[in-house]
């Protein structure tokens, strides 16, 4: 049975930080820095490093894709296919972030870890990197 049901937008959210964009990479882009804000993790900066980042739902899985330093880090996560990518952009002694976690599923399509709708997990994960996003200002900002 087919499906023509579109894959969920990418989430994507830009926020301007009072912090330079090497402050502000070197806490994306270290694991020290990534546990300071996000999840507890084993990241190195190296293309096709796999590593592991500690969710709520267990270590999950993840492999760096491309490194553009000090502007863009993405990498996969999880076996759903997502990716999540820091864009950042040098605004003076400013840094212009941008997080997008790309890579959903359709709509009504479960999430296997989770065990839910992809849509209610993109939503959840919406407002959950708002809080993240919001951790990091705080970070980069101290």
């Amino acid at each position: 049975m087919e499906t023509n049901q579109a894959t969920l937008p990418d989430i994507k959210q830009t926020v301007v930080f009072d912090a330079p964009i090497q402050k502000v990479w070197n806490t994306v882009s270290t694991a020290e820095g990534i546990s300071s804000w996000f999840m507890p993790n084993d990241f190195k900066l190296e293309m096709g490093y796999e590593f592991h980042i500690q969710s709520p739902f267990g270590p999950s899985p993840c492999k760096v894709t491309e490194i553009d330093e000090p502007y863009k880090l993405t990498f996969k996560w999880d076996t759903d296919g997502w990716f999540v990518s820091f864009i950042l952009k040098e605004l003076g002694d400013k840094t212009e972030f941008t997080l997008i976690h790309g890579g959903w599923k359709s709509a009504e399509e479960t999430i296997t870890k989770a065990n839910q709708k992809s849509a209610i997990i993109r939503e959840t994960m919406s407002q959950g990197w708002t809080g993240i996003m919001q951790k990091l200002q705080k970070v980069v900002e101290s």
